[in-house]
């Protein structure tokens, strides 16, 4: 992976509120936002991603809500989100019966969790989301919580490296 500095200055340079306005475009958290915008001037792509790493670290289990509230369901991009729909890709062309069984394990995973089941879905088939909702639906709430924030940190390390790749 390049190394983009114009990009990485640009986001650096950008006021508060600009800032911000990015950074929740990455992630939904306001707590994840402000801690990021905090650590910068960001040296370096590691830098920032380093950023991500310890802001995702620092959520409360509210703060992880607030930052899954920004994803969609899996098996149900955004309409008209390309992010959304770019991560979710894995679920394009599958047969009515496997989304069929995403939306019921969903379901399940929502009614015992409170919030939808967070995966980063990019690079994954609809059967491997669905065999990761089966076998994480068992977990204690607490177990839950530390594999959505790890989750969470993967899908924005990509979200990093694209806004920096594609500036």
């Amino acid at each position: 992976m390049t190394n983009h500095p114009h990009a990485l200055d640009s986001l650096a340079a950008a006021d508060a509120a600009e800032l911000e306005a990015i950074l929740l475009e990455i992630c939904s958290s306001p707590r994840w936002a402000a801690a990021v915008a905090e650590a910068k001037p960001w040296s370096d792509r590691s830098a920032l991603l380093a950023a991500n790493a310890a802001a995702m670290q620092s959520l409360t289990v509210a703060d992880l809500h607030d930052a899954m509230a920004g994803h969609a369901r899996i098996g149900k991009p955004k309409a008209g989100d390309a992010t959304s729909e770019r991560e979710q890709a894995g679920i394009q062309g599958v047969d009515q019966a496997l989304l069929d069984e995403l939306h019921e394990a969903n379901a399940a995973y929502e009614a015992k969790f409170g919030h939808v089941f967070l995966i980063c879905a990019t690079g994954r088939t609809a059967a491997t989301m669905l065999a990761a909702l089966r076998e994480r639906h068992p977990n204690d709430p607490a177990t839950e919580a530390e594999i959505v924030r790890g989750e969470l940190r993967k899908i924005n390390d990509i979200r990093i490296n694209r806004l920096l790749d594609e500036s």
